[in-house]
């Protein structure tokens, strides 16, 4: 999967799609916004709906850095996110 960095208040995220369709596919994407490694590794989902392409990677490579941020600040902690199995 491609991924992109994005800065958020001072701290690089990498940012990707995580592969997680819902069951209408197409209509809506996750990405996982992840900085750290290891133990210190924090992880954020966000769900966005494509507007114009609707094909993942295209719909992906059409966001903005700011159209990133603004979906960052929507992201929930992975705990709460099915694409990220839960995780810390």
């Amino acid at each position: 999967m491609p991924f992109r960095t994005v800065t958020v208040d001072g701290a690089a995220w990498r940012v990707q799609p995580t592969g997680y369709v819902t069951a209408n596919t197409k209509d809506e994407f996750a990405l996982i916004f992840a900085r750290g490694t290891g133990a210190d590794r924090e992880t954020r989902v966000v769900r966005y709906s494509p507007v114009g392409s609707r094909w993942r990677e295209q719909s992906f490579a059409a966001l903005s850095d700011d159209d990133l941020r603004r979906l960052f600040a929507q992201s929930q902690p992975s705990a709460t996110s099915p694409e990220a199995f839960y995780a810390r």
